[in-house]
């Protein structure tokens, strides 16, 4: 949108060297922050207060002088950040989105104060904090009044990286329990040849793997080559993806965690943080309504996404009944939404992001994992006699497989 300021700071963000702690101009790499939500409104930004003035002539690629507090502000430490804040001035006004730089090109600090950091459940190395901006300097991104629309594109490679996280950490749960079970004798079997054991652990290989294969799908999705189609999927997938792996995290990391009996419960063992760590991807960047009320949104505003959506998860129909079925009700469950009045059709939302969600990754596995754990998924997540709990995969799952796979 600005190519002169993405001729400076881009391939600072993208650089693969390391400068050191100082924040100064000139500086080979640098890591980027965001500050969107204030405490007046959080999800609502576009009720932020944060007053930006123009500090010159004003407009796109302008220097604006922002002044208001953030209640939110991701990874402080960064170099520069993307913020919200209502513009002022006769170019253009209402919210817009800002580019601010921890130090200014004389190298003098920046306005930009650190009131605390916030006392989080866990993902605790990563410091999130409440900012104070008294006249800081920045940069306007995008046309005065589109801050949403501007930043948007960051909103959605950051749910990705949500998605991403949550799937890493499934696959550490898996690996932990997994090699724990695998080396624990009980009542003179290894735990690992337990068949409850078995079951529970096949169960929580397949949601990694799922998650793991749908992640990877979205993020090529997001590669610059995408075309049109693929741009109007990821709008939609990212979404529900974003909603449901997320949401699975923490429970995921639970029943790995017990896997490992108390010692799982102690701060000795490294799945108690990976419990307290999973439960911030499905907060950041929306939450539970917030991210299925946006697939309601996408599809109500961006039809093609529906389109492109449906494609893609019926790539695979004709090969398994189950699956059949589950995207014959997913269709259904559009259908119906569509006409559904709006104050209504929000009561609808949450269940029809899992529906799309559990279609999307049934889908990606008979595509892509063995037949074997592509059975397992759908039968364990669609099929007439599936548990509520992991460990509750049907007789004649061929278990051995799966977990020699994981």
């Amino acid at each position: 949108m600005q190519p002169d300021v993405a001729a400076h700071w881009v391939p600072r963000a993208l650089s693969r060297s390391y400068s050191g702690t100082l924040d100064l101009p000139g500086k080979g790499s640098a890591l980027f922050g965001m500050s969107m939500t204030e405490k007046q409104g959080e999800s609502d930004v576009r009720s932020n207060t944060t007053v930006a003035k123009p500090a010159g002539r004003g407009g796109a690629g302008a220097d604006y002088l922002l002044t208001g507090h953030k209640w939110f502000c991701s990874a402080p430490m960064s170099d520069a950040f993307l913020v919200l804040a209502q513009a002022e001035g006769p170019v253009g006004s209402g919210l817009s989105c800002f580019l601010l730089p921890r130090v200014l090109p004389d190298g003098e600090r920046n306005a930009f104060r650190i009131q605390r950091l916030k006392n989080k459940l866990g993902n605790k190395s990563n410091a999130s904090s409440e900012i104070e901006l008294d006249g800081a300097v920045a940069l306007m991104i995008g046309e005065p009044g589109r801050g949403v629309r501007t930043i948007i594109e960051m909103v959605s490679q950051t749910r990705l990286d949500c998605i991403l996280g949550s799937a890493a950490g499934m696959r550490q749960s898996v690996a932990e329990a997994l090699w724990h079970a695998r080396h624990r004798n009980a009542f003179g079997v290894l735990l690992s040849d337990q068949p409850a054991m078995k079951s529970v652990l096949a169960d929580l290989a397949l949601e990694s793997e799922a998650a793991t294969i749908t992640a990877l799908r979205l993020a090529r999705a997001q590669d610059n080559d995408a075309d049109d189609h693929e741009k109007a999927f990821r709008r939609l997938a990212t979404a529900v993806a974003k909603y449901w792996i997320c949401k699975r995290g923490p429970h995921h990391a639970y029943e790995a965690l017990e896997c490992l009996g108390g010692n799982g419960y102690t701060e000795d063992f490294p799945l108690a943080r990976r419990y307290r760590e999973q439960p911030v991807m499905a907060i950041w960047e929306g939450s539970g309504n917030v991210i299925a009320l946006d697939v309601l949104r996408a599809m109500t505003r961006e039809p093609d996404s529906v389109v492109a959506f449906d494609h893609e998860v019926n790539l695979v129909r004709g090969n398994n009944p189950v699956l059949d079925q589950h995207l014959n009700r997913v269709r259904q469950q559009v259908r119906e939404l569509a006409a559904t009045p709006p104050a209504d059709s929000q009561l609808g939302a949450r269940a029809l992001a899992e529906a799309m969600a559990l279609a999307l990754q049934a889908s990606l596995m008979v595509r892509y994992a063995p037949p074997a754990s592509a059975d397992a998924f759908i039968a364990g997540r669609l099929g007439q006699d599936r548990g509520h709990q992991y460990g509750t995969l049907p007789m004649g799952t061929v278990f051995d497989e799966i977990l020699g796979r994981a």
